[in-house]
């Protein structure tokens, strides 16, 4: 039985080029929905132009509403890692810029613990060569929603963003 929509909960990563991680985010089963747009910067209502000068310091993110009862934090912490390298600063693949940085913003004390359990277990795996995961924990903050275009845009188009 599916949770209520009081049960709903709300996850945000960041993971490079939004367009690829919000598609990767919508296959998984639980997911109710998601949309691309801007964290963690000190501009209020920031566009796509001035997050990519790099001067508002926003990250580029996926904020997903998901039914705890059909899919946990934790396996959305390990598509989150499986998406993207996170031992790169400032970057993935093509794309560079503090707003293309690996970052978890985390909604409570409880996805703040589990994504901080999931970044050292991935350390010490070797997944990525033991290489320093550069990934950033921190508290959500406000979220500005992206231009419409940007939404769903790697369906619509196909586009392509190095993950």
């Amino acid at each position: 039985m599916a949770g209520n929509e009081n049960s709903l909960k709300t996850a945000t990563f960041g993971a490079g080029c939004f367009w690829g991680v919000e598609a990767a985010f919508r296959k998984m089963n639980g997911i109710i929905s998601t949309a691309v747009g801007y964290m963690g910067g000190s501009v209020k209502n920031p566009t796509y132009e001035t997050v990519s000068s790099g001067q508002t310091g926003h990250a580029e993110v996926v904020q997903i509403t998901y039914d705890p009862l059909k899919i946990s934090y934790e396996q959305l912490l390990d598509l989150f890692w499986s998406i993207h390298d996170p031992t790169q600063l400032n970057r993935q693949g093509p794309d560079f810029g503090t707003n293309y940085r690996s970052v978890i913003f985390f909604h409570d004390a409880e996805q703040a613990q589990l994504a901080r359990k999931s970044k050292e277990k991935i350390e010490v795996s070797g997944l990525f060569g033991f290489r320093k995961v550069m990934t950033e924990i921190t508290p959500a903050s406000v979220f500005y929603r992206a231009e419409d275009y940007h939404q769903r845009y790697y369906e619509k188009h196909g586009g392509r963003c190095g993950i």
